[in-house]
């Protein structure tokens, strides 16, 4: 029979546990998988059916997913999806890979009297770029007190025409079960629940 203190030592665990997983997921690379997510934070593949044999294939990754994975996820999934679907090759018709760049600068922040507007000036350094000052916080010439982060993440999509038969002498042209055995062994699927 359990205590309550028993349960709530449980509890804790369990908490404990969940909030381990929920941080390593933000701290590895985007495995192959359906997208999660919504908006910039989406991550994973997505398709959609343009025609019977036109097809729009993405892979999103996060700040840590390397551009060179994020394309080989794409031509991946566009192989994965060509046989899903019966076919034996595909051609890839359009390309594109997009880097999305986001600048974030943390510094301590007073309102001051004018609530949160107030007199403030930008300069440029050679050294550090475009830096701002404020009578409020920072110090004017080292901004010892600003954290600024660029992060990176990269999206790429594809429109891919499929086909049945031998592949067509085109340089976009992919065997399909080829690409899957090739790519297969560096594809890197998310962990299995226990």
């Amino acid at each position: 029979m359990r205590t309550p203190r028993s349960r709530s030592r449980a509890v804790a665990a369990a908490l404990a546990l969940a909030s381990v997983s929920a941080l390593t997921a933000c701290t590895t690379a985007t495995p192959y998988q359906p997208a999660t997510g919504r908006g910039e934070y989406r991550t994973g593949y997505w398709d959609e059916q343009i025609e019977a044999d036109r097809f729009r294939v993405t892979f999103a990754g996060n700040s840590l997913t390397s551009r060179e994975t994020v394309e080989r996820y794409l031509l991946y999934r566009a192989a994965q999806l060509t046989v899903e679907r019966g076919f034996d090759y595909f051609v890839l018709s359009d390309r594109d890979t997009e880097k999305k760049t986001r600048t974030y600068v943390d510094r301590p922040f007073s309102s001051g009297p004018w609530g949160y507007w107030g007199p403030s000036w930008r300069y440029y350094s050679p050294r550090w770029g475009w830096r701002g000052w404020s009578p409020f916080y920072g110090d004017p010439f080292w901004d010892r007190d600003i954290d600024v982060r660029t992060v990176d993440r990269y999206e790429a999509s594809a429109e891919v025409i499929v086909g049945r038969g031998r592949k067509p002498e085109n340089v976009r042209a992919f065997n399909a079960r080829e690409v899957l055995d090739n790519l297969g062994p560096s594809i890197a699927a998310p962990p299995r629940p226990r």
